[in-house]
């Protein structure tokens, strides 16, 4: 490591915090993933879990992560290493650990984010509105199979994002998510508007919120908590690197559940506007990952102003995919920075340069790459897989544990309650009991089920 002092930055206000973190949380995985599997899983029951879920995995780890990052001002490497005991087990290795998994899901969500900003131009084009699910669905076909397209899109995505990170903490990652994410809620807002001014709107706010209990399985319950715990940006590094930009007056578990309760209102409003229109137009719910770019254009050609609803509907799902990303490769960049010295420019074009070199494998799987596999699956599924079912749920229990047994009690109360400035006793008792007992269990059961052994 390079031991010159490096001067860091950090989040200026409360609401650029609580604005950062909830695009860190706020993804596709609100706009794309979370309508899906609600869709795939019955609908309310699966919402219900996931809820519980949320406050039981997701809660106190984003608690935990943001904690230690506040507490050692470093990357994730760093603080693992200031907050260890010596002569402890290396648990600096869980960053390395989510430094992988950043690289890695950078690399295939790089990609799909690349197929959105492409949507949008496709959108603005009218290409894509159309009745006629071939007519989307060659669209779509067309785009992933053409490997210059394919290279061109991703290069472009990885551009921006370098673009607004080379702008720093406060004016990059603070001054774009103030922007983007009032104007996420507003577009979200108005595709509710007309969503449930359509005839079938009421099926579709029943399929959403009127529980079926016969429909939940463990299957839809395991589901519903690994869902609970990818979506909020955890076992990564990100909500710990962003922990270390917090503000050192700023209370972590209120605002830890403001970006839950905000991230939930999202996915909430994101079923509002694409369930009455499925139900409206006769489409599948569990129509699985195709509902976006196959089915939704077809549903928006069949309402009045449709394209321009439709070109919304992608910036939405661009402006959610921006704030996902720029968390990602902040984890990078900034060990980058922080450990080999590298200066912040030099650290976020070689993050820029590494991803394309690996992101490339997943820009040609559906094309030059169609017929190359390892362990069975192509990179796209290979990568995800690995970071999905391996890297992240592993990094959740360790860090879990990590703070509940290691770190410990005293040294964490400390911290939530800002060194004696907050009355967060009660919070921190409850947080420690769910990490030490509660969370680890349940990322477990989530990660067997996700390697096909539970």
């Amino acid at each position: 490591m390079n031991n010159k002092t490096i001067k860091r930055g950090g989040f200026s206000s409360s609401f650029g915090v609580l604005a950062a973190t909830l695009g860190s949380a706020v993804g596709l995985g609100n706009i794309w993933k979370f309508p899906y599997l609600t869709g795939a899983n019955g609908g309310a029951g699966f919402l219900l879990i996931y809820l519980l879920a949320t406050l039981l995995i997701g809660l106190p780890v984003m608690i935990a992560e943001i904690t230690m990052g506040r507490t050692a001002k470093a990357n994730p490497i760093t603080a693992l290493q200031h907050l260890a005991p010596k002569k402890s087990l290396p648990w600096w290795l869980v960053g390395v650990a989510g430094m992988a998994a950043a690289f890695l899901i950078l690399s295939f969500y790089s990609e799909v984010v690349a197929w959105v900003f492409a949507y949008v131009f496709k959108a603005i084009g009218g290409s894509i509105l159309s009745s006629d699910r071939h007519v989307t669905e060659s669209a779509f076909g067309a785009l992933i199979g053409d490997p210059v397209q394919s290279l061109l899109w991703q290069w472009a995505v990885l551009a921006f994002i370098g673009g607004i990170l080379l702008m720093g903490v406060t004016k990059g990652i603070e001054g774009i998510a103030k922007k983007l994410m009032p104007i996420l809620f507003l577009l979200l807002l108005l595709l509710c508007a007309v969503s449930l001014s359509l005839d079938k709107a009421a099926d579709g706010l029943a399929f959403l919120f009127r529980p079926d209990f016969s429909k939940i399985t463990s299957g839809v319950i395991l589901t519903a908590m690994g869902l609970a715990f990818f979506k909020l940006s955890l076992g990564m590094g990100t909500m710990m690197t962003y922990g270390s930009y917090f503000r050192d007056d700023q209370n972590i578990p209120q605002t830890t559940l403001r970006v839950m309760a905000a991230d939930l209102c999202v996915s909430m409003l994101a079923g509002i506007a694409i369930f009455p229109a499925v139900f409206t137009f006769g489409f599948e719910p569990a129509a699985g990952p195709a509902l976006v770019f196959i089915t939704i254009p077809a549903v928006f050609s069949q309402i009045p102003g449709g394209q321009l609803l439709m070109i919304a509907f992608f910036l939405l799902a661009s402006v959610a995919a921006t704030g996902a990303m720029l968390s990602l490769m902040e984890v990078p960049v900034v060990i980058l920075h922080e450990r080999l010295g590298l200066s912040r420019p030099k650290a976020t074009l070689l993050t820029i340069a590494s991803l394309v070199l690996l992101g490339s494998t997943c820009a040609l799987t559906n094309n030059v790459l169609a017929g190359f596999k390892l362990f069975g699956m192509n990179m796209f599924d290979l990568f995800d897989f690995v970071s999905s079912n391996v890297l992240l749920p592993l990094g959740g229990i360790l860090i879990a544990l990590f703070v509940g047994w290691v770190w410990g009690s005293a040294n964490f109360t400390r911290a939530i309650a800002n060194n004696g400035t907050l009355a967060n006793g009660g919070n921190a008792r409850v947080v420690l009991f769910l990490l030490r007992y509660v969370s680890p269990l349940l990322i477990l059961a989530v990660m067997l089920k996700g390697l096909n052994l539970f």
